[in-house]
């Protein structure tokens, strides 16, 4: 080109693929690009998705997705959340429940109440290095185990 011509670039995108990369290039011309001439490229000859799991995919669902269909267990109306809102704090972290500093009295131990922290069951994760009475709702056994091994007790509230 000349010096002076310049050449339009504003319809050119970065975004856009270029044409000579593609994957249709080298089947320019030929009739069926590759798709058969008898059994013709189709739009969605099996149905769009997982159309027919229980009728012409089903082996396929069979092998890879057991279990995919039907139902189990039992139905339960009006379930409400707050029947079984239980939150677990496990033993380990029953210390730093406690305010900084908790000095408790001579052949005492503290009083640890999670239910004013907000949770309701005690887990049996991690160690108890001190002595505590801890009241909850719930103890696992792990939990009520570990805690009186170390000296504390559990009370149910």
């Amino acid at each position: 080109p000349h010096a002076n011509v310049r050449i339009d670039r504003s319809c050119t995108d970065a975004t856009m693929p270029l044409t000579r990369l593609s994957k249709n290039r080298k089947k320019r011309g030929s009739v069926s690009a590759g798709h058969g001439r008898i059994g013709k490229h189709r739009k969605h000859p099996g149905g769009r998705g997982n159309a027919g799991g229980q009728h012409h995919m089903r082996t396929l669902f069979d092998q890879f997705h057991p279990g995919y269909f039907g139902k189990v267990g039992m139905r339960q109306f009006h379930r409400t959340k707050a029947r079984y809102h239980c939150p677990m704090i496990n033993v380990e972290m029953l210390w730093s429940t406690l305010p900084e500093g908790t000095v408790a009295p001579a052949g005492q131990a503290p009083v640890v109440d999670v239910t004013q922290h907000g949770f309701f069951k005690v887990g049996g994760k991690g160690l108890v290095a001190k002595p505590m009475v801890v009241k909850a709702k719930l103890f696992t056994a792990v939990a009520e185990k570990k805690i009186k091994a170390a000296g504390g007790a559990c009370i149910l509230v």
